[in-house]
């Protein structure tokens, strides 16, 4: 297996390919199901989503996706909980709904809408954005963090480096940065491979398959709080 650095670098189609096919490795099989539930997802659906709908689907899927650790699942969920128990559905409904109305090209506005969810910080916006618009967005984590920074040759590592020390808590500037990366990278695999096939989200799933395999960066990856396999 090709460490995340020469992947980085790596012309071979086979090999960016058969590192994407090492995340779905990595998939436990108890939240198998939830992963391919998410990975169906699709902005036609979720936009027909109703107001009780949405607020199953991001308690229910989308936060035991994001958050597997049971204590960071009860903490953001029991934010998210207030919608419900202060009768606030139509409120949170017509936050989704600006999920479908603004330029996904504009990574910042996405994650601000995103981010105004309850429960949802950086991290957990970029990862619904990143499953509602896998050709504009990727999930922006930690492991993402990590992973990256094991790439000698990116500009921006001097800048990720300096995430690492907050890269449990990101800032919506961080995840911009991540995004813009990773949505390079696609862009970049693409132009290489004459497809459209590569997005922001195919290449956050190699970075989080990937995480800890070559880390020269301090990191734990069975206690990660955003986790989501």
């Amino acid at each position: 297996m090709l460490l995340i650095n020469d992947l980085w670098e790596s012309r071979d189609e086979k090999q960016w390919e058969d590192a994407l096919k090492r995340y779905w490795a990595r998939i436990r099989p108890e939240n198998r199901e939830r992963e391919e539930f998410m990975q169906a997802l699709g902005t036609e659906s979720a936009g027909k989503l109703g107001a009780r709908e949405w607020f199953e689907f991001l308690l229910n899927k989308y936060f035991p996706w994001k958050y597997t650790r049971p204590d960071r699942l009860a903490s953001f969920t029991k934010l998210f909980r207030v919608y419900e128990g202060e009768n606030k559905l139509d409120y949170l409904h017509s936050i989704t709904r600006k999920l479908f109305t603004f330029n996904p090209a504009q990574i910042g506005t996405g994650l601000e809408i995103a981010g105004a969810i309850r429960g949802l910080g950086p991290a957990g916006a970029s990862g619904l954005l990143a499953n509602l618009f896998p050709k504009w967005f990727g999930t922006a984590d930690q492991f993402v963090v990590k992973s990256l920074c094991e790439v000698k040759s990116l500009p921006e590592r001097p800048k990720l480096l300096a995430m690492l020390p907050h890269s449990d808590c990101l800032t919506d500037r961080d995840a911009m940065l991540l995004i813009a990366i990773m949505r390079r990278k696609a862009r970049e695999l693409n132009e290489l491979f004459d497809t459209d096939e590569w997005t922001p989200r195919k290449i956050d799933m190699i970075l989080w398959a990937l995480r800890g395999e070559d880390s020269c960066c301090d990191s734990d990856a069975s206690t990660n709080a955003y986790t989501h396999a």
